[in-house]
């Protein structure tokens, strides 16, 4: 059994993080979480929602919808309409179906995306019977020492000696469609 390289979701202990970058990354990771849960409620129930935060550097992020104006407004028992919007209701209906349409389309997005992660963890995980073979290298050849260069020389050998295979099947295959009369029109 591998041993696991993360401890994976685990309750974490409600107080101030003190390290300042994972203060930070926690921030952003924590804000996009809770616009993605907002925009799900949004569509599954079709509230007005507005959400307000500010990070540590006192940077306003915002989320609202329809608006971040509009749901104030309406919290403050402010119904009156802006002086520049003169919006007709059909078109009013037409923008918020529209809205709805494109925050679906959004966590749609969202949905396929968390799938596609979930795809490439799996993917990037060693599969069975290629634990043997020598991980691929980023560090630059002058670099290596003696073992890893005969490692690499043995690799190279195998890939060569694979690719000419590959060469002499395609070249068969291509001399026997060649061959085929078909091919000797005039």
């Amino acid at each position: 059994m591998v041993a696991k390289k993360t401890r994976g979701r685990q309750n974490i202990e409600m107080k101030k993080i003190e390290n300042e970058d994972d203060r930070m990354m926690t921030f952003s990771k924590r804000r996009s979480g809770i616009y993605k849960k907002a925009s799900e409620l949004v569509t599954l129930t079709g509230a007005e929602i507005g959400i307000v935060l500010f990070s540590l550097s006192g940077k306003p992020f915002t989320f609202g919808h329809p608006s971040l104006e509009a749901v104030a407004n309406r919290f403050l028992g402010s119904n009156q309409q802006h002086p520049n919007d003169n919006t007709h209701p059909l078109v009013e209906i037409h923008r918020r179906v529209r809205i709805n349409e494109l925050n679906q389309q959004h966590n749609e997005l969202l949905r396929r995306l968390d799938k596609e992660k979930a795809r490439e963890k799996i993917l990037r995980q060693p599969r069975k019977g290629k634990e043997t073979q020598p991980p691929r290298r980023e560090t630059p050849v002058d670099e290596l020492n003696h073992q890893e260069l005969l490692q690499m020389d043995v690799a190279v050998d195998d890939l060569h000696k694979t690719f000419l295979a590959k060469l002499k099947e395609k070249i068969v295959v291509a001399s026997s469609y060649m061959a085929h009369p078909m091919y000797f029109r005039h």
